[in-house]
């Protein structure tokens, strides 16, 4: 007989699924108070039969939740307290899920499928639950359960080796064998779709863990072939479901597929071909589009290990190249598969194929190029709309990948017939030769027919101010790219985009007014094509931009009195605040001191006003605007101190948004630069966020380098007034700088030379900050460990050139810096780790890299050399 259930909590779960946020947290609290309490009155009430069933539902959730939390820390605290639980109370627990599991009801069966699954990913790695598997399997096999109990059980292996997985468990093999035996009877062809749905899904999510499985080539066989059987069903959701499992075994078992690829090619080409359900089709096409990836990672790999004289791992076998001739005539009849009115967040069988003839160019590179262009040649003026819209698209997918010499003739050719196409009759084809120009600018500019520049650039402004919100969008990325083309790091008096300028700022800017400017992102698309245009304009162009500053800052102060009645107005004027934002930045990056003057009190009040606005999400846009106007106005920016300083130190302790804290640590850094020594009276509480932000262990790892390099910032700013922070410094750049890892990979080793050039960046800003001061003495008991840092370096195969370079250069600042005052830093310094540093840097193909090494050569000889 079933324990009573607490008709309390049922109304607390009733009003919980109400959206009362206080029944939430008095769950919550119960919880913490106590933990099995609350498991075992939730669990009464999910089998009660008699029980609400919203509640009953909710309830088991709240189990399920009770493991699964959105914060690894809570969930990790739950899982705890869970094992400290004694067999009995855990029994009290599993053996009701597992009978709710054998409820008719699927509701019911497929809410206990995902509480015990996070039970059983917690206890299967330690062989603590016996009785899960054989439950499960009998479920499965006895013909006196229902389908939907029969899915269930499945659903709860997939959910529970998905978790396994997630979690980095590992299960004993006879346990996943049993796993699997079972997941791969639910998928036999004899079995209802039901139940061969639920256990394709469960083989999707079970393959991360059974790589033992996959490495025997029987058991990788039987697997291959029950995936394979299942995309042949009548069901169309096992048919995706099986493709969505051959998607996992590309990306995870590349290297067990040659066996398989013929099989694979047949069933994949045939269902794009020929299945008539849209979700299947582009599950099929998905596997070629993963395997592309799964590719290009492999050529990249090799490449880097070859330059390092190392062989890979993994050999690429080219199955994408093998496939290309005949793939990509097949993949291209998608491309004519327009859906004339498809929601534009819809991915549809036509951008599937689209994504992946753009892989497989990449991946092949100029090996598609014959196979496409008959297609592309034949279809581009074709009378039909749809295939001129198909030749357009293929023609995009193979810009990038082929080499420049292979494809820069067909751009060439290409211009002239896509600017009539910008005014064709249908509005699918003129997006597409929007879009295609755009990704031309973006590419390959240099390919535009010089005569045909000035027809280009007119026909772009037409285009944005074309009715079609989407084709003007296009039209303005396309103007966003052609911009950033025309980046140069040298000033410029002039350069062809000048003649333009005026004329595609105002089409720009009406056009971002559009009462449908959210539609298609067309405001977004003008207002940044605004911002790179005003970055790369010439010196001829800036007297223009001068006028357009006041005009810009009266449309932020008018943001201030839009409607915010609703989360969309909200959000829309957050947007237009933040564009604006960028748009100031970019001003003030071209013009000198003396033209923003005037108006800097207006711009510093807009973007403080958005920073005091606690809701607002642009604050990123708004720190790197005012790091701008402090680069321009240089130590006048002192004025703004007193005002600012409470919201700088807002964004520098929005540890959870932890791209505005790097934002607002950057901002602290450039404002040091530009105002030096007037920082110091704020120092105090700026260093004390600094730090807690390094303490804090939940913070994101990426806001750690930033917060380390400003410390140099702020010690070259203030001098010896560095000298109260010098401890507490030293010892967060020397614990970072020892940082050690057990596994190696690309994210980890990139990490690690970002930490180490943040502290190198930091020693060689505290060290010159001390000298300007006359405080370098006190800096001399941090030598040693800094030189074993450098040593570490020295030794480590993973740096990069920007540590190296930094590392040889703080080398050299010691040198001379250290050795007046230290004498017996010469034995030190006249180590082969030195030695190493300077000559790898000498031989770094970096021309600074060099000039920096042989700056430090001679003054590691002077120093090392002197009496």
């Amino acid at each position: 007989m079933a324990a009573p259930y607490d008709t309390q909590l049922e109304q607390l779960l009733l009003s919980a699924a109400a959206g009362d946020k206080n029944a939430e947290q008095q769950f919550n609290l119960a919880q913490e108070q106590n933990f099995l309490g609350s498991l075992q009155s939730l669990v009464n009430i999910f089998v009660a039969d008699g029980a609400n069933p919203m509640a009953r539902q909710l309830g088991g959730l709240m189990i399920k939740n009770s493991f699964f939390a959105k914060s690894e820390e809570v969930a990790k605290i739950n899982q705890k307290r869970w094992e400290q639980l004694d067999a009995a109370a855990r029994d009290s627990i599993k053996n009701p899920l597992l009978q709710a599991l054998r409820n008719p009801e699927r509701v019911v069966s497929h809410t206990a499928a995902q509480a015990a699954a996070e039970i059983a990913a917690i206890e299967l790695p330690y062989e603590e639950w016996p009785a899960f598997l054989p439950s499960l399997l009998e479920n499965v096999r006895d013909p006196k359960y229902p389908d939907s109990v029969k899915a269930a059980s499945l659903e709860c292996l997939g959910y529970s080796c998905d978790r396994i997985a997630t979690l980095d468990k590992v299960v004993d093999e006879k346990t996943t064998d049993g796993m699997l035996n079972v997941i791969i009877d639910g998928i036999s062809a004899n079995r209802p779709n039901q139940v061969r749905l639920a256990a394709a899904a469960a083989l999707r999510n079970s393959l991360g863990f059974a790589e033992k499985n996959m490495e025997k080539p029987e058991e990788c066989t039987a697997i291959m072939n029950a995936i394979m059987e299942a995309t042949r069903s009548q069901d169309p959701q096992v048919r995706m479901m099986a493709y969505e499992a051959i998607v996992q075994v590309a990306v995870l078992y590349y290297g067990k597929l040659q066996e398989f690829m013929t099989n694979l090619y047949q069933l994949t080409t045939t269902t794009i071909q020929s299945d008539t359900e849209d979700n299947v089709v582009k599950s099929a096409i998905e596997f070629w589009t993963s395997l592309c990836e799964v590719e290009q990672d492999l050529i990249d790999e090799a490449q880097d290990l070859q330059a390092r004289g190392l062989q890979p791992e993994t050999t690429c076998m080219q199955y994408v190249a093998a496939a290309t001739t005949h793939l990509v005539p097949i993949l291209v009849t998608t491309l004519t598969k327009q859906e004339e009115n498809a929601d534009e967040d819809e991915f549809t069988v036509h951008m599937a194929g689209q994504l992946c003839l753009t892989n497989i160019a990449q991946t092949v590179e100029d090996v598609i190029v014959p196979v496409l262009v008959p297609f592309i040649q034949q279809n581009i003026q074709s009378p039909e709309w749809r295939l001129r819209d198909a030749a357009i698209m293929a023609f995009i997918s193979e810009l990038e990948g082929p080499s420049q010499a292979t494809i820069g003739p067909y751009v060439q050719q290409s211009v002239p017939i896509l600017l009539p196409l910008l005014n064709d009759e249908n509005e699918i084809v003129r997006d597409s030769a929007a879009h295609c120009i755009s990704r031309i600018c973006l590419l390959h500019v240099q390919y535009i027919p010089g005569e045909l520049f000035p027809a280009v650039m007119q026909a772009l402004d037409a285009k944005i101010k074309e009715g079609s919100p989407k084709v003007a969008s296009q039209a303005a990325s396309a103007i966003f790219n052609l911009a950033q083309a025309f980046r140069s790091t040298e000033e410029q008096e002039t350069n062809i985009l000048s003649q333009y300028m005026q004329g595609l700022l105002t089409s720009l800017l009406s056009s971002a007014d559009r009462p449908d400017g959210d539609e298609s992102n067309l405001r977004v698309a003008c207002m940044e094509a605004i911002s790179e245009l005003i970055s790369v304009a010439a010196q001829d162009v800036r007297p223009m931009l001068s006028g357009a500053l006041p005009e810009f800052l009266s449309r932020f102060e008018q943001t201030f009195n839009m409607s915010v009645l609703s989360p969309e107005e909200k959000n829309r004027r957050d947007q237009i605040q933040g564009l604006l934002s960028a748009v100031i930045q970019s001003l003030y990056r071209q013009l000198d001191k003396p033209t923003v003057a005037p108006h800097t009190d207006r711009a510093m009040y807009c973007l403080m006003q958005v920073l005091s606005n606690k809701s607002s999400n642009i604050q990123e846009e708004c720190f790197s605007a005012i790091s701008a106007i402090a680069d321009v106005i240089e130590a006048d920016f002192a004025t703004y101190m007193d005002q600012l300083i409470p919201l700088l130190l807002a964004g520098l302790k929005n540890f959870s948004a932890y791209q505005v804290c790097i934002v607002a640590v950057g901002t602290v850094g450039d404002i040091s630069r530009n105002i030096e020594g007037r920082i110091q009276p704020y120092c105090d509480s700026i260093m004390a966020v600094l730090i807690e932000c390094l303490k804090d262990q939940s913070i994101h790892r990426s806001v750690k380098p930033p917060v380390l390099s400003c410390f140099g910032d702020i010690a070259m700013a203030i001098g010896g007034a560095f000298q109260p922070y010098l401890q507490l410094s030293m010892m967060m750049l020397m614990q970072a700088g020892s940082t050690k890892v057990e596994n190696v990979d690309d994210d980890i080793i990139d990490y690690l030379n970002m930490l180490r050039e943040s502290v190198l960046e930091a020693y060689v800003g505290i060290i010159q900050g001390l000298r300007d001061g006359n405080v370098l003495q006190e800096f001399g008991q941090y030598v040693g460990p800094v030189l074993h840092f450098l040593s570490d370096i020295a030794q480590d195969p993973h740096r990069d050139d920007y540590v190296l370079s930094k590392a040889v250069g703080l080398l050299g600042d010691i040198a001379m810096t250290m050795t007046p005052i230290l004498p017996q830093l010469k034995t030190e310094l006249n180590q082969p780790f030195a030695a190493e540093i300077v000559r790898e840097a000498i031989s770094s193909a970096d021309q600074n890299t060099v000039e920096t090494a042989q700056w430090a050569s001679q003054i590691l000889n002077q120093a090392i050399n002197s009496s």
